[in-house]
């Protein structure tokens, strides 16, 4: 991380403050409905407990901004050095993330107590000053790691709930019995031939897989003015979308084989009548709204079957700001966007921002000139590009000042447990 000189101001600070409590209250708020069982439940290697998640994001602040920068800060518990370290390698042997669910201790009033005692002093080191730049930098950094865990939050509990078989609800999201009318139709925006500029650089915070900003040669090309919806993707199944290997790459068609996939996570068939399980519990499947949880793979089939294909990361983006000024998207506070599940696009949206992560055929690589920090906190996003596709746009569930155009976003193309969907592009 590299040292910058100065000091920040005294009102610069007392925002950061600001901001810094609410993202941590934000956090806390979206563990409120949840019990202690609830928040120690881990259904799989990818996903990680609430509690796992309240204790990391503490254990962030604290390694990367206390320890090294509050004169005389003691660690809270020496062994949570150990036990919260999500994957930084240079900084000791993370505990096995897979088995994050044993940790039965400490227990959820000790991680709370970890969070209270680092706020604290994360509140000392802003009253007290000076901050220097490099400080302001890494505890932005922290808040939008932090954020980045609240969508995390919601995702691996919603998994966890859809493994119970009693499918309970993470809150009372009732839904609406009115039909709520078809999705605008879907028309296609031509997107002309051009030098564009992408990724993100200046004033305000990016990651440093958004770096550098530099151009890209795009040709003339077509992009849908909408997600594809959940009735869209049902006529792709029942057409045997997912018996038929042309539609397929090979390694997707190989995992719809093992698994016996015949349709979307969550998704199931009672009495005739399909239905997904969502954060509010099992509903009814919605024709118009956006269909959810989709892999790679499914998407990658879906395009191939409608006579199209998935748009670049790049297209994406020159699309999006084509399309979309950035301050069109309305700050919101989490707990108040939607529903907590993608809605129905209607009355001109294109929802290229806050409804679902779109999957691209980009895969996931550094930008021309791009070079990881040499300190730890240098393994935060260089070190995964490899293997993995590239999803753009924000969910329904990311934190909306968190959303901007150039998010880069990565998961392996077998994934689906996020709010990722499905975008068509075409040439």
């Amino acid at each position: 991380m590299t040292i910058l000189a100065g000091e920040v101001s005294s009102d610069i600070q007392q925002r950061l403050l600001t901001h810094y409590k609410r993202v941590r209250g934000e956090t806390e708020q979206l563990a409120d409905p949840l019990t202690a069982e609830d928040m120690q439940l881990q259904s799989m290697p990818d996903a990680s407990p609430t509690k796992w998640h309240l204790a990391h994001t503490s254990w962030f602040f604290e390694t990367f901004v206390l320890a090294d920068r509050l004169p005389g800060y003691r660690r809270f518990d020496p062994d949570f050095h150990h036990l919260f370290n999500s994957y930084y390698n240079s900084l000791g042997t993370p505990f096995s993330r897979p088995q994050r669910g044993l940790l039965s201790r400490p227990d959820l009033d000790t991680v709370f107590a970890y969070r209270r005692a680092v706020d604290r002093s994360i509140e000392q080191l802003l009253n007290e000053g000076p901050l220097t730049p490099d400080m302001e930098a890494l505890i932005t950094l922290g808040l939008n790691h932090e954020q980045q865990h609240q969508e995390l939050l919601l995702t691996d509990i919603k998994h966890a709930f859809s493994i119970n078989p009693t499918l309970p609800a993470y809150l009372d999201i009732t839904a609406d019995d009115e039909d709520p009318g078809d999705a605008d139709p879907l028309r296609w925006l031509e997107i002309p031939d051009a030098i564009y500029g992408i990724g993100s650089e200046g004033e305000h915070f990016f990651f440093d897989n958004e770096s550098p900003a530099h151009q890209q040669l795009l040709h003339d090309f077509r992009i849908a003015s909408r997600l594809v919806t959940n009735g869209e993707y049902l006529e792709f199944i029942e057409d045997g979308g997912y018996r038929e290997p042309r539609l397929w790459l090979a390694d997707g068609w190989t995992l719809v084989q093992q698994q016996g996939i015949d349709c979307p996570l969550y998704w199931q068939k009672r009495e005739g009548s399909w239905y997904q399980f969502t954060l509010g519990g099992l509903q009814r499947i919605v024709d118009a709204e956006p269909v959810c949880h989709i892999n790679f793979y499914e998407a990658d089939a879906y395009a191939t079957w409608a006579g199209f294909r998935l748009p670049t990361e790049f297209e994406w983006e020159a699309a999006a700001y084509i399309l979309r000024k950035p301050d069109q998207l309305a700050a919101a506070n989490l707990l108040e966007k939607r529903a907590f599940r993608p809605l129905a696009a209607q009355g001109g949206q294109n929802q290229f921002l806050g409804d679902l992560w779109e999957w691209t055929s980009s895969a996931y690589l550094p930008y021309p000139g791009f070079r990881a920090s040499p300190a730890a906190v240098g393994e935060y996003n260089g070190k995964f590009m490899c293997n993995q596709k590239v999803l753009r746009g924000g969910s329904c569930i990311t934190p909306a000042e968190h959303i901007r155009m150039s998010y880069r976003n990565f998961f392996y193309p077998h994934q689906g447990w996020q709010f990722s969907g499905i975008r068509l592009a075409g040439d």
